[in-house]
């Protein structure tokens, strides 16, 4: 297979009901026949507008029309930037001005926008390439003369500088990832997901692409509904959803609110989780509220197209206990290197590296930033690239992969390197304690905790169990209760926000 747009073609081809619903937002739905009318309606205008091989902004609220135009990108042989309106401006500019693209695809909202902040760059209305007449001449064209090493898409994800990366994925990496992501959640025509993330993170890939191949369905769930999590599991129950992929806090927050004890998400029976540390007793909740479901831990950056790590978890954890991120997907290897580029000793920590079709192939237009982090194995005679992913993991004693922490994540406080994530996990194992983020203040030198309930619990006893039970140097210099944990658009806890917070700043 060389383009993504064969999943859709196959499916097409081979589905009993063309009509069935591929995606289904808040305010409509589109059919798989649908969506290949519409995309190769999108893929035609870019060809009559000689927009070819350049990456495409598409800048339109969450729908099922957004992703139609997606794949109309791909048809006309471009690769898309996906963008959306709940982006900060500021941040839209940063990417508009990386990209410099040819064409931004909006709907009426986001065309308002465009113009509101006088943005120099053409605009379509989606409604204008929808009605454009299909050339499939041109569509066999532009597809005669592609590679699967072709771009696919740019995502932007925060730099540590506060600009913005743009990801680059080909149709290879991302082939590659949903063969083998498909394979590990066991996607077939009667997979219905319930999509958690934006669709202008790479996130979303483990809802949009295993649906179109199989024929399944995706509903892109209203991102209110996880502010009430029993309407929430509701939503997922009418809807019959039964699979998930989402961020570990979204179900950390489910569980930690009471809501699986108010009503159970009877459809459930795939539930994968990862990009952030899923604390043991919310997994824990989840799988005695689920008992026969399956449950996957995955793990992976963006730079090799989403996910390259899963474990199957088959049993509750102690609280003392952490849930592995398993073993490398098929093509896929993880090289785990100490700071030396050596292969560290079994159970000692190392900076995971990935290597495989799934990588990107790097930052785009930053050579710089991309021969940073893609670089040569060190434990290879010949050209072979590796991810350096700025993440620290072990191997257990069965030879599975466990993550540690971020490097960025260490500390160094009072003469001791100090993981922020063994304050959390500490933290987290108290009764009546809820989601845990601890940040670091290094202009002040200061480990600041913050904290929700989950249940009755006095600050003066969360203070007394962090004396307790963790040294001195590891003590929290403020602890600080919320009522709700900010979060990043993906729905990951926002620990720059919680910086910004505690140094009395606003974002």
């Amino acid at each position: 297979m060389i383009n993504v747009l064969e999943y859709l073609e196959n499916t097409l081809e081979t589905i009993d009901n063309a009509d069935k619903a591929a995606f289904v937002g808040e305010e409509g739905k589109l059919s798989f026949r649908e969506l290949s009318d519409i995309s190769r309606a999108c893929g035609s205008y870019l060809c009559g507008r000689g927009v070819y091989k350049q990456p495409v902004v598409v800048f339109m609220q969450k729908s099922p029309e957004m992703i139609a135009a997606f794949f109309g990108v791909v048809y006309g042989g471009g690769y898309y930037v996906p963008l959306d309106a709940g982006m900060p401006a500021f941040r839209i500019r940063l990417i508009l001005e990386a990209t410099r693209p040819p064409l931004i695809i909006c709907d009426d909202v986001t065309a308002a926008l465009v113009k509101k902040w006088g943005l120099p760059y053409p605009v379509v209305r989606f409604t204008e390439v929808n009605a454009y007449p299909v050339d499939d001449a041109a569509l066999a064209d532009v597809r005669s003369r592609g590679v699967d090493v072709d771009p696919l898409y740019v995502v932007f994800t925060s730099g540590s500088t506060g600009t913005p990366k743009g990801v680059v994925a080909t149709h290879r990496s991302v082939i590659d990832y949903i063969e083998n992501l498909s394979a590990v959640l066991r996607v077939g025509p009667d997979t219905v997901f319930g999509n958690q993330s934006p669709l202008y993170l790479d996130a979303c890939l483990k809802e949009i692409y295993p649906t179109i191949k199989f024929g399944a369905s995706a509903y892109l769930i209203p991102q209110s509904l996880f502010l009430f999590p029993v309407r929430l599991i509701g939503y997922i129950n009418e809807h019959g959803i039964n699979t998930i992929c989402w961020v570990a806090s979204a179900l950390s927050l489910v569980a930690g609110l009471g809501a699986l004890e108010a009503v159970v998400p009877l459809s459930l029976h795939t539930v994968a989780f990862g990009s952030e540390v899923f604390p043991v007793k919310f997994f824990n909740l989840w799988r005695k509220t689920l008992p026969d479901a399956l449950f996957i831990h995955l793990y992976g950056p963006t730079e090799a197209t989403g996910m390259s790590c899963f474990y199957e978890v088959e049993r509750t954890f102690k609280p003392d206990e952490s849930i592995p991120v398993g073993f490398p997907f098929p093509n896929t290897e993880i090289v785990l290197l100490d700071d030396e580029g050596n292969v560290p000793e079994q159970g000692q920590q190392g900076e995971i590296c990935i290597r495989g079709a799934g990588l990107s192939p790097g930052y785009f237009g930053d050579a710089e930033k991309t021969a940073a982090s893609f670089v040569q194995n060190p434990l290879s005679a010949f050209p072979d690239i590796i991810y350096k992913t700025g993440d620290l993991g072990r191997y257990g004693s069965e030879g599975e992969l466990y993550f540690i922490s971020r490097r960025d994540h260490q500390i160094k406080h009072m003469g001791h390197r100090i993981e922020l994530a063994e304050i959390e996990f500490v933290a987290s194992c108290l009764d009546g304690i809820g989601l845990v983020c601890v940040v670091f203040d290094d202009k002040k030198s200061r480990i600041i905790l913050y904290y929700l309930t989950a249940g009755d619990i006095k600050y003066s006893d969360v203070r007394a169990y962090l004396k307790a039970n963790l040294p001195r140097y590891m003590q929290p210099h403020a602890v600080i209760q919320l009522d709700e944990m900010p979060r990043t658009p993906g729905g990951k806890l926002d620990r720059v926000r919680l910086l910004e917070m505690y140094r009395g700043k606003t974002l």
